[in-house]
């Protein structure tokens, strides 16, 4: 897989200056995190294999590490046709829809089986609702489990208070509020230079991130909590998508299936290997001490109440599909 990534870039890279003699559509799709990220990688064997299929009749350009547009703006732009597809973590857009935040449910979905099983409870509804936006949805892949980052011991939830909270949706914002911290929005591309500047002294977030943000230079310590699985989603603009002939539509939606098990198996491999390279740097990887595991249990015992208010009958539709 780790040859798959290297192989994926260069391909990547060669595709950009390779122009066939004939009619092309090329399309734009904006992502958030850096080219070497698994995320990022995938979009590009994605963008390879559609291109491939369709022998090179549609070029897909992806444009990683928030280039083109900065993550938030990622979906509106392609809702309204400034780009023809894109990729962003669902979890930012849950203001619009609380479905769009049921994989940030703290401890609902902790593992990558109970977070697929949870994907698939949910993706009817997220699909109807990104429809009405006039999305297609083509594929969703999973981030490593979410820990804490701190340079400091985290004992209890008394220690976070005071905290300056890195949030980047209403999930991490809530959590700050809970206990105590100061909840301050950043998004990835964004988090190098709030850690370098002290703008954040503790974050949520996948290892990852912290290894793309380089969480050793200012963190010292990374409580592996699996809070939550959460996902990336890819969609198209609808109207760019119909107009396609039906075997260039064919050769994306077969592309998506493999993006997405390929993804799935990507993360799972690289969770692990993230943490080790924390750990290589001399960051302290450990669980959770007792008291703080509670007290984040706690927390989402809380949250899901709450998720489940807002969300209303389709929101407990979902969980109870899921917890079939």
């Amino acid at each position: 897989m780790f040859k798959l990534m290297k192989t994926c870039v260069a391909a990547a890279v060669v595709a950009m200056f390779a122009v066939p003699a004939m009619a092309q559509t090329k399309w734009n799709l904006p992502a958030a995190y850096p080219a070497d990220n698994p995320h990022s990688v995938n979009l590009f064997a994605f963008a390879k294999d559609v291109a491939d299929a369709t022998g090179g009749k549609l070029q897909i350009t992806v444009h990683p590490a928030a280039s083109l547009f900065k993550a938030p703006e990622i979906k509106r732009a392609v809702a309204t046709g400034q780009a023809q597809a894109g990729e962003v973590l669902i979890s930012l857009h849950e203001n619009e829809d609380p479905l769009f935040g049921i994989d940030v449910i703290p401890f609902l979905a902790t593992s990558y089986p109970a977070a697929k099983k949870l994907w698939l409870a949910s993706k009817p509804a997220i699909e109807k609702k990104l429809a009405s936006q006039g999305l297609l949805l083509l594929f969703a892949v999973p981030w490593g489990p979410q820990g804490i980052y701190a340079k400091k011991d985290l004992n209890t939830m008394e220690d976070m208070k005071g905290l300056k909270w890195r949030a980047y949706n209403v999930g991490t914002a809530r959590i700050a509020e809970l206990v105590g911290a100061q909840p301050v929005t950043i998004q990835a591309a964004e988090l190098p230079q709030a850690l370098a500047t002290g703008v954040v002294n503790a974050f949520m977030t996948s290892g990852s991130t912290g290894y793309d943000s380089k969480a050793w230079e200012t963190m010292t310590h990374f409580y592996d909590t699996q809070a939550w699985i959460p996902k990336n989603v890819t969609f198209v603009n609808k109207a760019a998508f119909d107009a396609l002939d039906k075997p260039t539509q064919d050769a994306i939606l077969k592309a998506a299936t493999v993006a997405e098990d390929r993804g799935w198996q990507l993360a799972e491999e690289k969770a692990k290997w993230y943490l080790e390279q924390l750990a290589a740097n001399k960051m302290q990887v450990i669980p959770p001490p007792p008291a703080l595991k509670a007290g984040l249990e706690k927390i989402g015992e809380q949250l899901t109440a709450d998720w489940l208010k807002k969300a209303g009958p389709d929101g407990e539709a979902v969980i109870a599909a899921y917890k079939k």
